[in-house]
């Protein structure tokens, strides 16, 4: 089955309606054993159209790291708004590429790549080699790339300049993850003028990632008190970030669109749709983790996706009677080692985890006032808090609509690739 994520007003949002919900994924899903992941099709309809209607128009590369299922990344491509893939390694770009071998790909590999044979494999396909495009920052990828496979031997390598988005606020210091050394016009240029002096090349397109604005929720969770003065404080920083991230990044594309004739301008995330989209310089945005809707997205006050992703564990303990314990659990995210990087269990209500225990490889125990009425061989449903991590812990995903199963889906994991 094809999925269909063309516009159902009839869909309504069934997902408000919590008890119903999640109570009706536990029956869609009762001859399904857990762990069991499944896919809202509602759900992920109305954030495929919700992130369009953020974007304003500038279309969206689907990040293929959020998501992590083939069918997923088809049926969103095939909405009008979303063209191409940012994908997160080399080896899983020429595996998408080869998955439609009568297509010439639009992949851009989101990462710098240090992988000699998977070079190799890209100059020796010339239809891959046509539409696959690999980031670098430094003359030491050029390098690479060269020493992998010599300029006379191989096709040109289609590559992207990444500018460093990172903003450094009075007080806070750097803001924004720590990816390319490239943060001036005039060194994106250097870079640029390298490139086209080198044979075997061809510069089509620039990158700059602002995680500090599309990765960092501006509601966080906490007292009330410090919750507050922390919104303030990160609705002030990603103001100013924005202001001065497209100031400094029209600049740079107007330094290197003098020297190579760029096809695309990437930038942004989910959380920063509106903002990268009203900067001129961007052709195009990266996003996907909103597709899914993980609950790191719940702490953004602009947007509330819907939860289109999540998954379920059996209870296999009640050490004691007021407690139940869930087999497995720490599905843990990326970043840095807090709370918010645990799965949040979302039904049944009322249950917490215990904080010298949280979520565990083996089991995660619950208390609270629900876990009590839970038993043996029950279900609790949790969603991730980031969305294609989510797929490396399953095989595939059941696809739920109207209340029944319509499909199952295969997860990378599933298809037996991991790439990273």
């Amino acid at each position: 089955m094809t999925l269909d994520l063309s516009s159902h007003p009839a869909d309504g949002q069934p997902w408000r309606d919590v008890q119903r919900y999640w109570r009706g994924l536990t029956a869609a899903t009762a001859d399904r054993q857990p762990p069991v992941a499944v896919i809202g099709l509602a759900a992920l309809r109305h954030n495929a159209q919700s992130m369009l209607q953020r974007a304003g128009g500038t279309p969206i590369r689907v990040a293929s790291k959020s998501i992590r299922v083939r069918a997923v990344q088809d049926a969103v491509l095939a909405l009008p708004g979303y063209a191409g893939i940012l994908a997160y390694t080399l080896p899983e770009a020429l595996w998408l590429a080869a998955r439609r071998p009568d297509e010439v790909p639009d992949i851009v590999v989101g990462y710098p790549t240090a992988d000699p044979d998977a070079i190799r494999a890209l100059a020796a396909d010339e239809r891959a080699a046509a539409g696959i495009t690999l980031m670098v920052d430094s003359t030491a990828h050029l390098d690479l790339i060269d020493a992998a496979i010599a300029p006379d031997a191989r096709p040109s390598i289609r590559v992207a300049i990444e500018l460093d988005a990172a903003f450094t606020a009075p007080g806070l210091g750097r803001l924004g993850v720590w990816r390319s050394p490239i943060a001036t016009a005039d060194e994106a240029r250097a870079l640029a003028e390298e490139i086209a002096r080198r044979p075997g090349f061809a510069l089509v397109g620039m990158m700059a990632y602002e995680s500090q604005i599309a990765g960092v929720g501006n509601r966080p969770r906490g007292g009330l008190p410090g919750r507050l003065v922390t919104g303030r404080v990160i609705d002030w920083m990603q103001r100013h970030s924005a202001t001065e991230l497209a100031e400094r990044r029209g600049a740079a594309v107007a330094a290197v669109r003098a020297v190579a004739p760029l096809e695309f301008v990437n930038g942004g995330g989910t959380g920063s749709l509106e903002s990268t989209s009203a900067d001129p310089s961007v052709t195009e945005i990266a996003a996907g983790s909103g597709l899914f809707g993980g609950h790191l997205f719940d702490t953004y006050s602009h947007f509330t996706p819907a939860p289109a992703a999540a998954f379920a564990l059996p209870v296999v303990r009640k050490p004691r009677r007021d407690m139940a314990t869930l087999l497995g659990g720490g599905w843990v995210a990326s970043g840095p080692p807090a709370p918010d990087r645990l799965p949040e269990v979302v039904w049944p209500r009322g249950t917490r985890m215990q904080a010298r225990e949280m979520a565990g490889e083996v089991q995660t125990p619950l208390s609270g006032r629900t876990a009590a009425a839970l038993a043996v061989g029950d279900r609790v449903w949790l969603r991730h808090t980031k969305s294609g991590e989510l797929a490396e812990h399953v095989n595939g995903f059941v696809v739920i609509d109207d209340g029944e199963m319509v499909d199952e889906v295969p997860s990378y994991r599933g298809e037996g690739q991991a790439f990273l």
